[in-house]
């Protein structure tokens, strides 16, 4: 199993979340992203988040780099809070 700072990966809610109504079909994530986090959905021609638990920890390149703004991930701070929780448990 992964680990992130002594946490386990599937254990931090952090990955993408698309919109589909956003998304253009561009591939401009799925291309990017070399950990195989978002795929393209055969059926609507639309990014996915094929595999969540691959996603770097805090990367949010894929949705920096989308042009339509169909991406996006957990709240900052509440996820910072998080963390710090996580972190001071272990």
């Amino acid at each position: 199993m992964k680990e992130w700072r002594g946490i386990q990966r599937e254990e931090i809610p952090w990955y993408p979340t698309i919109d589909a109504e956003k998304c253009i079909s561009c591939r401009t994530c799925v291309d990017f992203c070399k950990n195989d986090v978002l795929a393209m959905d055969e059926t609507t021609g639309k990014a996915t988040v094929k595999t969540p638990f691959n996603c770097v920890v805090e990367c949010r390149t894929c949705a920096r780099l989308c042009p339509a703004g169909a991406i996006t991930f957990p709240d900052e701070e509440a996820f910072t809070a998080y963390l710090k929780e996580k972190l001071e448990r272990s």
